[in-house]
């Protein structure tokens, strides 16, 4: 494949029109899916139809893409990264190095760094921060209460007209209902969107994995999907009564399925997002106690497993995420019960979804979709889509190609992947952000 040239942060899209020719066009939200080209000028989409081929394109920069899929660039919605107060596991720049490796021209922040981004100066910090350093679009997620705890409200709407996209409590769930019930009435105003961490912290508390036999079997203290549940029903309820734009950020059990399918039939605002974790592993996985599939929530059944499938499949689940949470050695090399939760995912992402589409679960369509479009809708971004006037966020996706993770290889500071020595098929070749190329697979060192 012929490709642009990965440029620097700060450089600007040329004004010289570029045609990707040669494509199979995919663009999840109108359900195009057909052999095609496209033009890019000034960081948009110009045009794009089968019209555009070799020969066709006057003084354009021709990129062919060698049959390969055209899609829109992923948006990851739930990124943790150290930046700032823990820059040591992971910064602005590393993450958004490893997302434009991974096919991600968009990543969401969480807002438990430390300090908490729960200021005004804080969003405007991360927003500056990534302008300078960041190779994709950053968006910083600002919490919901000061200091995550749980208590006080932020000002929210400060702190969306200061550019927060959406307003989370990190990964510690808001137990006072009478608080997550005020988030919800005061964000409706502003139609902000509430993404909120499920654990009932009492249920929870002291567990390492998924609560069962394979807990029992290694001695270890397990968390029971009703942690999980009991939150999402008691959420639901106040969506009921408060109003407001509410995402479920990470289901991980059929039972949590079912209730935000009962939820959509009711006609209530609720999302949710799965991580893909949960949607390639299980407990199963966790083998001889490694402390890389270590997370919150944990791994669940296989039962559950193919329950998160089953809902990108239906779309009853939105959105997938890739949780990325760099740790470093210090935080994983310790007996599982005492390391930290937590895996890298940005790079990953991609070729751990292509195994659901790759094993006739998922339709590439869909799993596309709640990669690009989905996410893209629920945050009110202009971008996940191919159409005129878009922002060109591009990735082109060889579908077949193998490579094998190495965590060594990984653009990631911290590198703790649960996929360590897996062999996935399928990755990003050109990952295009504001119509620049930010990563060439063909230029890259790395896996």
């Amino acid at each position: 494949m012929t490709a642009m040239q990965p440029h620097p942060p700060e450089q600007r899209a040329s004004s010289r029109p570029v045609a990707f020719v040669n494509a199979r066009l995919i663009d999840p939200a109108s359900r195009l899916d057909r052999p095609s080209g496209l033009m890019i000028q000034d960081g948009l989409i110009a045009d794009l139809g089968p019209h555009i081929m070799a020969g066709a394109t006057g003084d354009a920069e021709l990129v062919d893409c060698g049959g390969h899929v055209l899609a829109p660039g992923l948006i990851d919605m739930m990124v943790f990264t150290g930046e700032p107060g823990h820059e040591h596991r992971e910064t602005l720049a590393t993450a958004s190095r490893a997302a434009a490796a991974g096919g991600v021209t968009t990543i969401v922040c969480m807002p438990n760094t430390d300090p908490v981004i729960d200021d005004v100066a804080l969003v405007d910090f991360i927003l500056r921060r990534a302008r300078d350093t960041a190779l994709v679009n950053v968006h910083p997620m600002a919490a919901m209460t000061k200091g995550l705890l749980g208590e006080e409200m932020t000002e929210i709407g400060l702190l969306r007209d200061a550019g927060a996209i959406a307003f989370a409590n990190g990964k510690a769930s808001l137990a006072n209902a009478k608080v997550m019930r005020n988030v919800l009435a005061y964000a409706k105003d502003f139609g902000a969107l509430i993404v909120h961490h499920l654990e009932d912290h009492a249920l929870a508390k002291d567990g390492v994995m998924n609560e069962g036999e394979v807990a029992t079997r290694l001695g270890l203290r397990g968390i029971p999907s009703a942690a999980e549940t009991i939150i999402l029903e008691r959420d639901i309820r106040l969506v009921e009564l408060a109003g407001g734009r509410y995402h479920a950020g990470q289901i991980s059990c059929r039972a949590s399925l079912d209730i935000i399918r009962t939820a959509k039939l009711m006609r209530l605002p609720v999302t949710c997002g799965v991580c893909i974790n949960h949607l390639t592993l299980n407990e199963n996985d966790i083998g001889p106690y490694r402390t890389f599939f270590k997370m919150r929530p944990p791994l669940r059944s296989e039962d559950d497993r193919r329950a998160m499938v089953e809902g990108v499949a239906s779309g009853d689940i939105d959105v997938i995420v890739s949780a990325h949470d760099p740790r470093g050695a210090e935080g994983k090399r310790r007996p599982f019960a005492e390391a930290a939760d937590g895996a890298v995912g940005l790079e990953t992402l991609l070729g751990a979804a292509l195994r659901l589409y790759h094993n006739g679960d998922v339709e590439l369509a869909q799993l596309l979709q709640a990669l690009t479009a989905n996410p893209a809708r629920l945050l009110g971004l202009g971008s996940g889509r191919l159409v005129k006037g878009a922002p060109a966020d591009l990735v082109v996706i060889d579908l077949e190609r193998p490579w094998v993770v190495e965590p060594e290889q990984l653009r990631s500071k911290s590198k703790n992947t649960p996929f360590d020595a897996a062999r996935l098929q399928g990755r990003a070749l050109l990952t295009v952000v504001a119509g620049r190329p930010v990563y060439n697979y063909a230029d890259s060192p790395g896996p």
